[in-house]
Formats: structure tokens, sequence, C-alpha cells
């Protein structure tokens, strides 16, 4: 006997199988065998094929010691045709087909197990193996005709579907068929040709399936057919077209997608195929099919045993099944207008839908790996015995496929429950994207989007100005690019959900400057197509808000915030402030240092009011947020205007008004005063006069013309007014407030807060102050009034002409000035008494004076509620409509406006018209309370 070459055991993933094995080979061989072995042990390549085979997979093993003369095989080439050797005997005649199968089977699982990279091999591998079983198939097909008599007065044709249709077989796969039976002469009546072709159809299953002395070869699974298990085994064409026309589930024309005739030239099989194709293609327009597709996938998991489920390889979490019914589904919804889509193979599928742009490359990248892998340890694990087996082994008895796959135990368990995860976190990112529902619910020429009659089909949808709506739609789509790839089969799915909003013009226009200035930049366009959030967001972002609509384009980085609530929420003030100081240090002109601190402001007004028209921050929220955002742009600018300064004096900046009770929106004024304190050394004048050029420079950088928007201040409440020196020192505050302070002066002070600076100089300008703002007595008679009469002159005078003073949110009845100096007045009077009272918040101030015992509960509750929905009234005005005008602080009347303020508050459009009614009911009520309390009527 000869000596084996040394790389026998070279591909051996279990040498001890191997020796036991190679020893009943050889006590199997006849003198017919001798010479054969003798080739094999002194052939290094046949060697390392027979080692692979011995060492791994007892099945083949067993094959061959019982038949040793298939040795040979190792030979030859995997592609090589099937060649079955005649036998007159039908019995005889099917083992012979067995043996030709095995026969090639072995030279596969050689060249697989021999593969420098074996998960690079496995589709060759299932290629091969479906190669082999038409082979077989066909060849058990004119068997058949040799033994049935009859079966030449039919034609009978096979339908190969699922693995089998798609060419990607495993070792031991169910081969999924159906068959189709039609006359080949006319006087064959339609029964006796199904008799027939039932016939025909049980013989192959007896040749191939049936126990047997040669191992029977697979399955016949005939349970895809109409009305499966108990449906006819055999159908003619028109009987098919019939049943899938009228009967068939969204599942079979998934099934179908993987359909291929086993012989291409026959006729009947053509016509099937004609017939399925179109209807395949087309079962995604029906309603609920992508929700249909979903619970199947979830009822396949459902019927898992949990023991078992873990460790699945096909239906797990994580399995198989994941990535090919996410592929599928893919396929169906987009390859309904992108006939590029439409390949059975899995891998195909994956590869296609990547240069379609309807997944990402990294994406594809990992699903094919993925799969590959999944596939190869599937091969492995039924390799081993020639069993259809889907269940991974426990740890302890995964040796043997480990080192098959180039593993130990631990790394190959490692690694599969690596990919087992992300395959999860793939599957459930694109199975559950929400544009899949959104996409084929849409009629197929509102995806595709012809010329022809777009236009009409534009403006049925919502598109007021179709003509430009469709020059957008072409100037987004048009060219090869990834990214008129990506846009074409995202933007059927945005179109619908802009013509669910209130302007869908607006938003297509918005929308086609933001993807002109990112449409070449591979993240945006990766948000769009994957996000489960994106898209739909900035759909109804551009359709609903002009101020988001005229905004976005300016920043469109900050799409990315759509993806993440975390990301829309109100920033720290710490976090803002390290963020501009390192701003800062990059800029070295003043100029440049006050817009770092104006383009913050304009980033976290975009960011807000996304987040309030999405409803993830609330007015307060936001009113909070602007304050705190526009405080650190007059930092940066106060900041900046110290550049070229002696230092002289130390600077505070004190907001009031709005800003001051951290209440301002997205287009109020910035009411501050400046406060120094000369520098140690420095003299009075010096500090004077070097404040007064800060003041003036940084009021100059925040209203300069640039880059970002200009921040309008209002220094108006300094002592004197327009007369008054801009800047002044804590000891000028204290001696004019003391000497020549007004009452309306005190009610100025109330709403002051620390803006921004020497936070020192602050505090003692504060400790100045305080006992001039919140007397000990309160005010005096002579100081209400005072106040009283101003606030009826303001009332007269500064309404503009034209507008009904009970619309009027900040001057009108029961308007926000109604209730803010309603809140002011129990201040001025009882602040002495109640530190509660000191704060610059209106709504604060209220609830306090509340607890105190000062105001009735349900008057505070009437005066929070009119001031809270007439500061949404001037936030909504400038969200609806992004106009700063005076309009602002009217409650509109346009049912176009209110539709829009509708849309941004969820209320139904039917109801747009009571958001003004209660406005106006509240501030009638709050009138009611300011009479009683502010002008003490009885």
């Amino acid at each position: 006997m000869p000596a084996l070459s040394p790389e026998f055991f070279q591909y051996v993933a279990d040498p001890e199988l191997a020796k036991i094995n190679l020893a009943r080979l050889v006590e199997s061989l006849t003198p017919a065998t001798q010479a054969l072995w003798s080739q094999i042990a002194a052939d290094p390549v046949s060697c390392h094929r027979l080692g692979a085979i011995m060492g791994f997979s007892s099945a083949l093993a067993d094959l061959l010691v019982v038949h040793p003369h298939l040795l040979d095989t190792l030979h030859e080439q995997p592609d090589a045709p099937l060649s079955v050797s005649y036998s007159p005997t039908e019995k005889n005649q099917i083992e012979e087909l067995r043996l030709a199968y095995y026969r090639r089977l072995i030279t596969i699982a050689a060249y697989d197990l021999t593969a420098d990279d074996p998960v690079a091999f496995v589709s060759t591998a299932s290629e091969l193996i479906t190669q082999l079983v038409d082979q077989t198939l066909q060849a058990a097909l004119n068997l058949a005709h040799r033994f049935i008599p009859s079966a030449n007065l039919i034609d009978f044709s096979i339908i190969t579907m699922g693995k089998t249709g798609a060419r990607e077989l495993n070792y031991v796969s169910d081969v999924d068929v159906i068959y189709i039976a039609e006359p080949s002469h006319p006087e064959v009546s339609d029964t006796e040709v199904i008799r027939i072709g039932t016939t025909i159809a049980s013989w192959l299953t007896h040749a191939i399936s049936s126990p047997g002395p040669i191992p029977a070869l697979w399955e016949l699974d005939t349970n895809l057919r109409p009305e499966g298990k108990n449906g006819p085994l055999v159908r003619t064409v028109e009987s098919h077209k019939a049943y899938y026309e009228r009967w068939a589930q969204p599942w079979e024309f998934q099934a179908l997608l993987k359909a291929r005739p086993l012989d291409s030239d026959d006729e009947a099989s053509q016509r099937y195929m004609d017939i399925v194709n179109p209807l395949v293609w087309e079962v995604a327009n029906r309603e609920g099919f992508v929700d249909s597709v979903r619970h199947m996938r979830q009822r396949v998991e459902a019927h898992l045993r949990r023991e078992i489920a873990d460790r699945q390889l096909k239906l797990g979490p994580g399995g198989l099944r994941d990535i090919e019914f996410t592929v599928q589904l893919l396929q169906l919804v987009h390859g309904r207008t992108d006939p590029s889509i439409r390949v059975a193979k899995t891998l195909d599928a994956i590869s296609a839908l990547v240069e379609g742009g309807y997944i990402g490359r990294e994406t594809g990248g990992k699903l094919d790996h993925h799969y590959r892998f999944l596939r190869t340890l599937e091969h492995r694990i039924q390799l081993q015995r020639l069993r259809r087996s889907h269940d991974i082994p426990p740890l302890s008895r995964l040796g043997r496929v480990a080192a098959a796959m180039s593993y130990d135990s631990q790394g190959l368990e490692n690694q599969w429950q690596r990919i087992r995860h992300e395959v999860r976190q793939l599957h459930t990112a694109m199975f559950y994207h929400p544009l899949l529902p959104s996409l084929a619910s849409l009629d197929p020429d509102n995806v595709v989007l012809e010329e022809h009659a777009a236009r009409e089909r534009l403006s049925a949808i919502g598109f007021k100005d179709p003509h430009s709506a469709l020059r957008n739609l072409r100037a987004l789509t048009q060219g090869l690019s990834r990214t008129a790839s990506i846009q074409r089969h995202v933007l059927p799915a945005m179109i619908g959900w802009m013509a669910q909003a209130t302007e869908p013009d607006h938003g297509l226009n918005a929308f086609r400057d933001v993807s002109e200035k990112l449409g070449s930049t591979s993240w945006y366009m990766r948000l769009l197509r994957d996000s489960a959030l994106v898209a739909p967001r900035l759909a109804y972002l551009l359709a609903t808000s002009r101020y988001i609509a005229q905004m976005l384009p300016t920043l469109p980085e900050a799409i990315v915030w759509l993806d993440d609530d975390g990301l829309l929420s109100p920033r720290s003030p710490a976090d803002l402030t390290d963020e501009l100081h390192a701003l800062l240090k990059r800029r070295n002109t003043p100029l440049s240092k006050a817009m770092a601190g104006r383009y913050l402001r304009r980033r976290e007004m975009l960011r807000m009011a996304i987040g309030q028209t999405l409803g993830i921050t609330t007015p307060q929220q936001v009113r909070v947020a602007l304050s705190d955002i526009t405080d650190l742009a007059i930092s940066a600018a106060l900041i900046a205007a110290q550049h070229d300064t002696a230092h002289d004096a130390r600077y505070a900046i004190i907001a009031l008004g709005r800003l001051g009770g951290q209440e301002i929106g997205y287009v109020s004024d910035a009411d501050v005063i400046f406060v120094y304190e000369p520098a140690s050394g420095a003299t009075d004048d010096d500090a004077l006069a070097e404040a007064t050029r800060v003041a003036a420079e940084t009021l100059a950088l925040l209203k300069s013309t640039g880059s970002e928007p200009v921040i309008v201040t209002d220094i108006q409440l300094r002592p004197e007014g327009k007369q008054g020196a801009i800047a002044r020192s804590v000891e000028s505050y204290r001696a004019y407030y003391e000497r020549w302070g007004s009452a309306w002066e005190r009610q100025a002070l109330l709403r002051a807060r620390y803006c921004c600076g020497d936070k020192e100089v602050a505090s003692a300008w504060f400790a100045s102050i305080n006992s001039f703002r919140y007397p000990a007595n309160g005010v005096s008679p002579h100081d209400i009034r005072e106040i009283q009469m101003l606030k009826i002159r303001m009332e007269k005078e500064r309404i503009p002409r034209g507008i009904d003073p009970s619309r009027h949110v900040k001057l009108g009845r029961g308007g926000l000035a109604d209730v803010e100096w309603t809140a002011q007045l129990i201040q001025l009077m009882n602040a002495g008494r109640y530190p509660e009272l000191r704060c610059p918040s209106t709504i604060k101030t209220i609830r306090e004076a509340s607890r105190c015992g000062l105001l009735h509960p349900d008057d505070a509750r009437v005066l929070i509620e009119a001031w809270d929905r007439a500061s949404l009234i001037r936030d909504l005005n400038v969200l609806a409509t992004g106009k700063t005008g005076l309009n602002v602080d009217v409650v509109p009347d346009d049912p176009a406006v209110l539709q829009l303020i509708a849309a941004i508050i969820r209320l139904p459009q039917q109801q747009s018209h009571d958001f003004s009614e209660q406005y106006l009911r509240a501030s009638r009520r709050a009138r009611t309370v300011t009479n009683k309390i502010f002008y003490d009527e009885k």
C-alpha cells in the first residue's frame, strides 16, 4: 500500500476522524480500486481533497468507503457535467442517477473544504450545487419519460423556486419546485394532462427522495404551489394564471421573486414566467403590503421555540432570514420601477441595491460579508452528516466546524455572535424603515415621476405650482450620480409627506436649496435614505415652517439633529460657553470674534425652532435657551470690543426686559445696560472713557452687517434714557437711582439679570440697586398712579393704527404688557417684604405671589394662561411665516397662516380658527384680572 502524501492532513479539520475513515477506506478497497488508490495517494492535490473529506464529512466518507470507485472524482473539476450510466431496470437506473449526483457532490465538497477563503468561495459552492441539482432534475425528468409510457403525451415543465431558483442551494436543502403540464397533442384532455403530469411528479419524488440502497438526494418540496399542500400537484399555465390573478397572497409573490424555469428554452415555462413576473413587481402596490411582509417575518420568529431560537442560524434573530427578508422587501418595493434590482440571488440583489443607491456601500458590504459567513457556517454544519440542519452546535461541539472555517471554537462562537448582532441591527433598521410603507403606498406613476401627466399628479396631491415643483424634481434627480439615484428613490416618499403638510411648494423649494448645498456630501444622502426619522421630519419641517425653510439652507448640517431628539434639546450654557471660547481662540479680529457669538446664536435659534416645531422642546425651554444664547452672543461682542484697551475698567452687561426675565422669543430685542468699575490704579476719567468706548463698540459689533444676523439691542432703559451715558460705574448708578430714580425705572429694574462680563462688578451693581427696586415699604400711591398712566399712554400710542387692540398680544387688552405690568406692580408693592418675589421671571413672580397669598390662585392661572398664549403666538407667527415685522405681535386671521400654526401645534386643520378664539377668551379673562389688580377696579 503506497504511503500517503504529507499534504493529506493540510486541510483536515479532525485528524482522528480522518485516520478512522482512512482505515475504513483502505479495508474496503478491491483489486479493481487498488490502482485508483495508488494514483490518489501519490497526488498531493488529491490527497488534500481526500483528507479534507475524511477529516470532516462522515456522510461523504461513508459513501467513499461503500463505493471506493468514486475516488476518481477527486481528479475531476467541480463543474463537470452530470454523467449517468445506463441501466435497463428502473431500480438500478435510479441508483445510477443518485451515484452520479453524489460523485459530483464529493468533488464540490472537496474543492470547498480546501478553499483558501471558504467565505469567499461559498457563492461558488452554492452555484455548483444548484447546477448539479438542475442537471439531476433534468436527468430524472428524462428518465421519467423513459419509464412512464404516457409521458410523451404532455409537455411537463419544472419551475424551480427558493434557493434553487436563485442558484444559492446548500449541501442539504429542500428543492422547491412548481410543476406545469400542458398537452402535446390536441386530443389529450385536461383531465388526462393533469393525471399524467401527476404521475411524472410522483415518479420524480420517488426517484430523488425515497429511501433506497443509495441514500435519497433531497426533498422535492411542492408546498409553494398554488393552494400549498391542499392544491393540485400539477396545473396548466392558465390554471396558474387564474389562481395568481385572483387568489394569491402577497407572500406567494414574494416567493415567486426567485422563480426560474429549469429549462430556459421551454415554451410553457416562459409563458408562466411572462404571467408571474409582472404580478411579482406589482404586489408592493397592494394596501398594507409592507406590513404583511413584516408580520410574516414576525410570525416565523414567534413560532421558534425559545430554547433553540438563539442558536438558530436560519430563522433566529440575526440569521439568514433576517438578511433575505430585508433584501426581498427592498427589492419588491423599489423593483416596481427599477428593473436593475430584479434579480433572484441574494448576494446579487445586495450588490444591485447598493449600486442603485437603495442601501449604503458600507451597509451593503456588511450584508454581503455576513450573508456569506452565515451561509458558509450553514454549509459546514450540513456537510458533516448531509443532514438538513440550521442549529449551531454548542461551544463544546463546535470544534470540527470551527477548524473547517479556520477558527478555534471560541473564535468562531465570538465571530458568529458579533455578526448575528450586526445582522439584527441592520435588519431592524432597514426592514422597519418608515420609507418603505410610504413608497409602497405610492402609485407607481408617482414613484417614477415621468414628465407626462406629472404636473397633474403634483397638482392633485396638493402642490399649488406644479410647474415649479416639476422643475425642482428634475434638478434634484437628473444625472447618473449616486446622489441623483438616492434622490430618485427618496423623493417620492418625501413628496408624499410634503403633500400632507400645509405648504408643500415651500417645502420642496427649500429641500432643493438644502440638497444643492449638501447633495455631494455622503452623510446627507445616507441620512435621508437610512435614518428612520430624518426624511419624514425634514419634509414636514420644510413644508410647515417658513422660518425653518429659510434658515435651514443657511445651516444645512443641522439636518443631522433630526436623527436624534437629544440633539434638538437645549444645550447647557456651560457647553455653549466652552464652544464659544474655542471659536474665539481661532479668530483674530473683533468682528470675527463677534460673528462667532452671532453664529452660535443663529445655530441655536434654528435648533430651538426645529425642536419646537417637532414638539420636542417646550415653549418655556425655548425662551430660556434663546435667552442663554443671546447672553453668549453679547458676551462675544463684549470680549471682542476689549481687543485694544488699556484695561482701565472691568465691565458687566445687565439684561433687562424679556431678556432679563429669560423670556425672549425669536425676534425679541435685547434690552441691556452697561456697568463698569475702574480698574486698580486707573483714574475715573480713563475708566469712563474706556468703558464708553467698549460699550459703543459692543453695540456696533452686535448690529454690524456681516455673515450672521444682527442682534437688535436697546439701551433706552439706562438712566436718563436716550440722553444718558451709555456706560456708568456702579457708584454712578447708585447715586442716580437714589436721587433721580423714577417709578418706571424701579419697574424696569425688576427684570434686571446678569448677562455677561465681570460677575463681581455685576454683583456690586445688584447690591447697590436692590433697595431701590425692592422698596421696603412698597411704592407710594403717586408712583402707582404714574405707572398706571404710563401703561394707558403706551396702550393708546404704541398699538399700530388699524390693529384691533384685542388682537395685539403685546400691548393689547389682556396681552403681555397687561400680565407683566400686573406682576411687576405686585413686586413693587411687596418684594421688600417677600424675598420670593425678587426674580425677573414673569411667570415665577405670579406663582410666588399666589403662594404668598398676594394673588388669588384663579387669577394667577388666568394671567399665566394669557401670557403663555400671547408668547406662543409671537413664536408661532415667526415659525409659520418667517417674518419678523410688527405683525408678529398680532393674532393672525389669515387662513393660510392659521393652518401653518395649527400644523405646528398639532391642531386639526378644521380647528385652526379655534386657536385665535382661545387666545381672545384667555386675554379677556386676563384683562379682567388686570383691571382688578393693576387698575384697582372694584
